[in-house]
């Protein structure tokens, strides 16, 4: 089950972008609470603190209590060139309320693989998380899917994975696939001779940037040579 987290907040009194440009310049980050069906509330976190919040890698999966409010976030906005938190959603939901959300997918038993171990197989990852339905007081961590006894060809699909007691997938029409052991990656005749082109143009380059180069003389020109005159 994911930590339940805690920030700190207080309420904004200002809105806009006028507003939201100050509280960033005083090392704070906008966000808003909705659901429930309650009006939004619009509050501002401290950046080093929801910073912290967000290394801990499972903070879009956990029950976060901000001023007491039991919270899920729903999106983080990040600064485009610093990536720096600039607005955060949080949705309000209840001690037991069915919540979504992603959960991320660990993979175990790798050197139990014989497809990977033996035959030299590449684990082609097609979903790195799952969206689950589940209860918000019981939301898991992570999925742990076991790659024991997998051979090339093997494929992972949502119903080979076990998952946690009241847990069911968001997408329930068709049995999706995870990921697959796919055959080592062979190269070809065509792969062989493009390396061996590219090889002799570095070769060739390296080469001509170890020949010296003459720097011309800019302090005489040909009418500044000094021709010897013979004796009469």
């Amino acid at each position: 089950m994911s930590d339940q987290l805690t920030l700190a907040a207080e309420t904004r009194d200002r809105v806009g972008k006028g507003a939201s440009r100050a509280l960033r310049r005083d090392g704070r980050v906008p966000a808003v609470i909705y659901g429930l069906n309650k009006e939004p509330t619009s509050v501002h976190l401290e950046e080093k603190a929801l910073m912290k919040a967000l290394m801990t890698g499972h903070f879009m999966n956990s029950v976060v209590m901000v001023n007491g409010v039991r919270t899920l976030p729903k999106d983080v906005a990040f600064h485009p060139v610093t990536d720096r938190p600039i607005h955060v959603d949080f949705l309000r939901i209840g001690e037991h309320s069915t919540v979504t959300v992603a959960v991320p997918i660990v993979f175990t038993d790798e050197d139990d693989a014989p497809g990977i171990k033996k035959g030299k197989g590449v684990l082609n990852i097609t979903r790195h998380e799952i969206e689950l339905v589940v209860d918000a007081s019981d939301i898991p961590s992570e999925i742990s899917i076991s790659l024991a006894g997998m051979e090339i060809g093997d494929s992972i699909h949502i119903s080979d994975v076990t998952l946690p007691k009241g847990a069911t997938p968001a997408i329930d029409d068709r049995d999706f696939a995870i990921a697959t052991i796919v055959p080592p990656t062979v190269p070809t005749v065509e792969d062989e001779e493009l390396e061996a082109e590219v090889a002799e143009a570095q070769a060739a380059e390296a080469a001509s940037d170890e020949e010296p180069v003459v720097e011309p003389n800019d302090d005489h020109n040909d009418d500044d040579k000094i021709t010897p005159q013979k004796k009469d």
